[in-house]
């Protein structure tokens, strides 16, 4: 990635509905190589996709919770089932595999306590080969970035 592509990413980041012709302008190619540009940045995994950034808060998910996860085994096959039933939970925002004490961190929202209480007694504690669960509230988010900046 040379400095073109990086800003290409920067303003794509700040704005990802940008047309063409405004990006291009900003970073100071034309529209074709800056499309050009674009499309293999989208190829090559660099950009991975477009969506909308939504306030959970306003969508009625007020709560925010950081859980640690220990799982029995460490194993490729245990972390790997863990995967795919914590896929299935649509209150996971993000969920994270890590070293250290804790196997997995997972950011979680929910509606309540109630909400909280009902995903942890119906859904996580069902999943076979965790062995403890630590969950932490958030109180507010200081920053939030989607991803680093890459130019100015």
């Amino acid at each position: 990635m040379d400095m073109l592509d990086r800003k290409i990413v920067a303003e794509l980041q700040r704005d990802g509905r940008l047309k063409i012709t405004e990006l291009a302008e900003r970073i100071g190619l034309s529209p074709t190589p800056c499309a050009r540009r674009l499309e293999r940045l989208e190829a090559e995994g660099v950009i991975t996709g477009y969506g909308a950034r939504v306030d959970a808060a306003r969508l009625g998910l007020p709560v925010t919770i950081f859980v640690s996860v220990e799982l029995e085994r460490q194993d490729s096959e245990a972390i790997r089932a863990f995967e795919r039933a914590i896929s299935a939970c649509e209150e996971v925002m993000e969920c994270h595999l890590l070293t250290g004490s804790r196997d997995i961190l997972m950011r979680v929202v929910a509606a309540d306590l109630a909400a909280f209480d009902a995903f942890l007694e119906h859904r996580l504690m069902r999943i076979p080969g965790i062995s403890r669960l630590r969950s932490h509230f958030a109180l507010r988010t200081m920053i939030r970035r989607d991803a680093l900046p890459l130019a100015g």
